[in-house]
């Protein structure tokens, strides 16, 4: 009677584990699932985290909200030749102005001078060292940013450059570039000496 009273107490059903089977346990280290976490040194219901692509550093974004701000106020324009300096599509103002006069800027398929105003939206063609670059204004800008900053500036649609082996080097300068430097130069110096020498019977 005393053994059925303290197997009510205890719960039916319940029974102590044998020694044995205490033993086996602690050596497996509880269940598969615990194991299996343990194991792998995470939660199996959580998925890892992704990179977000469209995530911009903060840096940049806080760069680029800089030069909006120092740039036109909201409806303002800049000028083109202006904007593709800022956005490092050309290196210097001077050569964006010269690619606009050579008609070698379009702006929604027109021709446009120095001086035209861009606004939000516009599409600019320019053709500039062999590669024409097309591209959609996002942010009009006057200063000059960096790389990282600049793309955040337009939406960028420009075909591949082409090959680099199917671009050959040629000794002729742009219509309107001014003078050569001594390092323009001594490049084309280079470039001339090379084509003499293909020129050359059993050149390459």
């Amino acid at each position: 009677m005393a053994s059925e009273r303290d197997e009510d107490r205890n719960g039916a059903g319940t029974h102590a584990r044998h020694p044995a089977e205490a033993t086996a346990d602690d050596q497996t280290g509880g269940t598969p699932t615990t194991e299996a976490a343990a194991g792998s040194g995470t939660d199996p219901t959580v998925e890892p985290k992704v990179a977000d692509p469209k995530v911009v550093d903060p840096k940049v974004a806080a760069a680029v909200a800089a030069a909006e701000a120092a740039g036109p106020q909201h409806g303002g324009t800049v000028r083109v030749d202006s904007w593709i300096w800022a956005v490092r599509l050309v290196k210097t103002r001077s050569v964006g102005a010269t690619a606009c006069r050579g008609g070698h800027v379009r702006v929604n398929g027109e021709r446009v001078k120095p001086a035209y105003s861009l606004r939000v939206g516009d599409e600019v063609r320019l053709r500039h060292e062999g590669r024409e670059r097309v591209v959609v204004v996002k942010r009009l800008i006057r200063k000059r940013v960096g790389a990282p900053v600049a793309v955040q500036c337009y939406v960028d649609n420009s075909p591949p450059p082409p090959p680099r082996e199917a671009v050959a080097p040629v000794a002729i300068r742009d219509r309107g570039t001014g003078r050569p430097t001594k390092r323009d130069r001594r490049e084309l110096e280079r470039l001339r000496a090379l084509n003499s020498l293909k020129d050359r019977p059993g050149g390459h």
